[in-house]
């Protein structure tokens, strides 16, 4: 367990997403412990540019060598980006799941919903 890791400065939910909240955008994608609780992740099928999507609401799905995961929005609003990259690349989920395996970024309608977040020491609780 000790080498997956779990940045302080984000945010994450108890279905593994993580949150990096700047402003009123919050980018999302899945913790080290998701990726590696998938496997080899070989397709993301994300929202679309313009979705709206609820906190809690599945919005895309992970497909790994050993199972299809779905992707829920941490937050409420509107997405503005999409990483795109994950289409050719989807690996990167695996590889650097903070970094270049990010998912998508929201326009949070909802700042209190960013209260109801994990930070890392109770993300990393619920874990054990």
């Amino acid at each position: 367990m000790s080498e997956l890791s779990y940045p302080e400065n984000l945010r994450y939910t108890a279905e593994h997403e993580w949150v990096a909240v700047e402003g009123d955008l919050a980018k999302v994608g899945v913790t080290a412990f998701a990726q590696d609780a998938l496997g080899d992740v070989v397709f993301v099928s994300l929202p679309a540019v313009g979705d709206e999507v609820a906190a809690g609401d599945s919005c895309g799905e992970v497909e790994s060598t050993k199972s299809v995961s779905d992707l829920f929005s941490p937050v409420s609003g509107e997405v503005v980006e999409v990483n795109e990259e994950l289409d050719s690349a989807p690996e990167s989920v695996n590889s650097d799941p903070y970094g270049s395996g990010w998912m998508f970024t929201v326009r949070v309608s909802d700042p209190g919903e960013l209260d109801g977040l994990l930070d890392v020491s109770a993300y990393k609780a619920q874990l054990d």
